[in-house]
């Protein structure tokens, strides 16, 4: 006579094997392609424990209701959503006043910057992403995203952390507002682990830096003259 193998046990197993997965990556400095070897690029970024654990934990306690959820809020931070977005309100501020026109300049600018910058970024960095790394978080709902190596950094976060910097200039209620959506929509990419956590701070960060450094270019936020309002 067999004995049936208990349920909890089975699901142990599958943790076990998870993190055996994860501190496999954190440990190999050379990740799981051997073509780094044969030159200096791209690196390896390793997650930290700290990444590792949360990854861990959503992939264990999360459900596929919430993680369909999260998936659908996510496209709120997509490139191309907010492409078309900026080149909308881009063309919208032509023939108005010139703060309009000059906020125009500065988010469809920064929209193609923030497209074109994590593209660059991934070419020279690799990052196995957690949702490739995970057995028990498959049975609980989460999915694929994007290539497999491509978790660093967060190409959605970078776009919030750009809009969240952007909304400074803003009234306090608005400002408050689109920052907090900006956040949120970041914390998705670690919900449906398209990321580790540590991709989407580095993801924000960059964005903050990069509206303002292009700030200097576009004049943004610019005032009106009186002649300006006049118009």
């Amino acid at each position: 006579m067999f004995h049936r193998w208990p349920a909890n046990r089975t699901h142990a197993a599958f943790c076990a094997l998870e993190w055996t997965l994860v501190l496999k990556i954190m440990r190999n400095p050379a990740g799981i392609r051997a073509r780094r070897h044969a030159s200096t690029f791209p690196i390896t970024v390793r997650p930290t424990t700290t990444d590792a654990t949360i990854a861990r934990a959503i992939a264990r306690h999360t459900a596929p209701v919430p993680e369909e959820i999260a998936r659908g809020v996510t496209w709120g931070a997509d490139e191309k959503v907010l492409l078309v977005l900026a080149a909308a309100g881009w063309l919208a501020s032509r023939g108005r006043s010139a703060s309009l026109q000059c906020a125009g300049n500065h988010a469809l600018l920064v929209a193609v910057a923030a497209t074109l910058l994590p593209h660059g970024l991934k070419i020279l960095f690799n990052q196995t992403r957690p949702d490739r790394l995970t057995v028990v978080g498959h049975v609980h709902g989460i999915s694929i995203s994007g290539k497999r190596d491509d978790a660093f950094p967060s190409g959605h976060a970078l776009h919030m952390g750009a809009l969240a910097s952007a909304a400074a200039t803003l009234p306090g209620n608005a400002r408050r507002a689109i920052q907090a959506l900006a956040v949120g929509l970041s914390l998705t990419r670690v919900a449906i682990l398209a990321h580790w956590a540590s991709d989407v701070v580095a993801g924000f960060a960059l964005g903050v830096v990069l509206e303002r450094l292009l700030r200097v270019w576009t004049g943004y936020p610019a005032r009106d003259t009186p002649r300006s309002k006049a118009q």
